[in-house]
């Protein structure tokens, strides 16, 4: 098959590709001014913001400070989170929270107050939230605010293939340095008409999300599979702190279930981890921690991961039931419903978890205005590196820093103008389909996921990274293979992006000879005195 009629291009003054918060965000502050077109793979609402259950981190209650929410962050990062990223997301988080407000989130309030609660990791009551589903309530109010927006255009089922930059282009480079590449647009595959379209800008913003389908068990959605980060790379962008993936704690293990989050406030309001009654149904993190249920993820999904390794468990139970039922209905309604369409009643029994890949805490290395390598082109939300996270991210600081860098790149856009680009040159779709692609991209990328999660998952081995490496090298022949002479897929696209994003796991994890934060090794099992960051630089 081969498609021969003229090729689509689109032109707009800003591209945003993800409709997730960040993205949404960013698209909302820009367009009073620019036109702007946001690009999604699947429908709007399909990303990880919207299945966030927890909430947003921001200082709002008495007795709380900045400084506080500043040292609970480099805390948790383990000594890798930049202090000047860490503080400009923190100040700035109760006015991200005050503008949701004002579009009519409707946050959880107690006594005509917002409702804070305390999760993992923080030394106050500072998270806001709508019950248990605060992203999909934000998800829900952003959406119906953007599609009401003039100047924004959106472009569902529209999945990236690649960035167009000057370099890919071999024109000179942007102003005066000869060296400076400056990216141009994109080109996206429209599922709809199985063409791949053209889209030129003088601003591109990545807002793609993170990469945990590239491991088997993840919280994450379908959608996130690294595109932004691995194309980014490609188009010559550095990244950093790649090694550092968040294992949330608790994910529902049912066979029914799949990637179903149990927040991190069912732990911040009493949750107990239990062994599983086989073993007595002994309550084991404060043999880990002093902090128990409330330590940092990673300390809690290393504990389970021990626990179910020594045990030969399946999984460790999470028990809220000695709450009053009409507690955990008017905070976990949601995870109630959920978990009693699967035969678990909480309020009378513990629930089943395992922990499982949740987030992406490196990623496309940015400044504080969310700028990457290449002008022109932005990253923000958990596709970027901005440093806030370092070597663990801090339960609900996540939406926080979407909100916070989507401004700032939208602020940075408003006050940069750039040329637009001349005309940018089709997609060449002279390629045919090949019958046994489907099944080749479905044995290899289940073949990504199993190896990821025994070679490089929450306990790593140089021997293990090494075989990842063989492993991950042998299936990038095959699929650019695939990418260079046959007609793109999403599933292609989805699959070339994620072996990316892995090889770039593993090659940091390789580079970091310490235990520190998410990343912990065997082989060297010690902190090392100095955190320095793990950057990557493309040839």
């Amino acid at each position: 098959m081969t498609h021969s009629k003229p090729a689509t291009h689109h032109r707009f003054d800003v591209l945003i590709v993800g409709s997730g918060l960040a993205g949404l965000s960013a698209a909302l502050h820009l367009a009073p001014t620019h036109r702007v077109a946001v690009l999604t793979k699947r429908a709007m609402s399909d990303g990880s913001s919207g299945w966030a259950q927890g909430g947003i981190a921001a200082v709002l209650g008495e007795g709380d400070s900045f400084d506080a929410h500043v040292q609970d962050t480099l805390v948790a990062g383990a000594g890798l989170s930049d202090p000047a990223a860490t503080r400009f997301v923190v100040e700035h988080s109760p006015e991200s929270i005050a503008w949701l407000r004002e579009l009519g989130v409707p946050f959880s309030e107690e006594d005509g107050h917002l409702h804070l609660t305390r999760e993992g990791g923080h030394s106050a009551r500072r998270i806001v939230h709508v019950t248990d589903a605060t992203g999909a309530a934000v998800q829900k109010t952003l959406i119906e605010t953007v599609r009401r927006t003039p100047n924004i255009a959106l472009f569902e089922n529209h999945t990236l293939v690649d960035l167009i930059t000057r370099s890919k282009l071999g024109l000179p480079g942007f102003g005066d340095d000869a060296a400076n590449n400056q990216c141009l647009g994109l080109y996206a595959l429209d599922e709809l008409t199985d063409e791949v379209q053209t889209f030129s800008a003088p601003h591109t913003i990545l807002a793609t999300g993170g990469a945990g389908k590239v491991y088997l068990y993840t919280t994450n959605p379908d959608t996130a599979t690294g595109d932004g980060i691995a194309a980014a790379w490609r188009a010559g962008c550095r990244v950093t702190n790649m090694e550092f993936i968040q294992f949330h704690p608790t994910c529902l293990y049912h066979p029914h279930a799949k990637s179903f989050l149990i927040t991190e406030a069912v732990r911040g309001e009493g949750g107990r981890l239990l062994l599983p009654p086989s073993a007595g149904s002994t309550r084991f993190m404060p043999q880990h921690d002093p902090r128990a249920e409330l330590a940092p993820r990673d300390v809690v999904a290393r504990a389970i991961d021990f626990e179910m390794k020594k045990g030969g468990f399946d999984c460790v139970y999470l028990d809220i039931s000695h709450q009053p039922m009409a507690f955990i209905l008017e905070h976990f309604p949601n995870i109630y419903a959920r978990c009693l369409e699967l035969g678990i009643d909480i309020s009378k029994q513990p629930i089943p978890v395992v922990p499982a890949a949740h987030y992406t805490c490196g990623g496309i290395h940015t400044d504080l205005a969310g700028a990457t390598d290449i002008v022109g082109l932005h990253a923000i939300g958990e596709t970027a590196y901005t440093g806030l996270h370092g070597a663990n991210r801090l339960a609900s600081n996540s939406l926080v820093e979407c909100m916070v860098f989507a401004r700032a790149a939208a602020t940075h856009i408003l006050a940069t103008p750039l040329a637009a680009p001349q005309s940018l040159p089709a997609w060449d779709d002279s390629r045919v389909t090949d019958a046994d692609e489907a099944v080749v991209i479905s044995h290899n990328w289940d073949e990504l996921r199993r190896f990821m999660w025994d070679y490089v998952g929450i306990v790593r081995t140089n021997k293990r990274l090494e075989r990842a490496s063989h492993r991950i090298a042998m299936l990038q022949g095959e699929i650019q293979e695939f990418y260079a002479h046959f007609h793109v897929t999403r599933d292609l696209l989805e699959l070339r992006n994620l072996v990316q994003v892995a090889e770039l796991i593993v090659r940091s994890a390789h580079a970091r000879h310490e235990s520190r934060g998410l990343h912990f090794s065997r082989d060297y099992p010690a902190m090392a005195e100095k955190a320095v960051p793990t950057t990557l630089t493309p040839d």
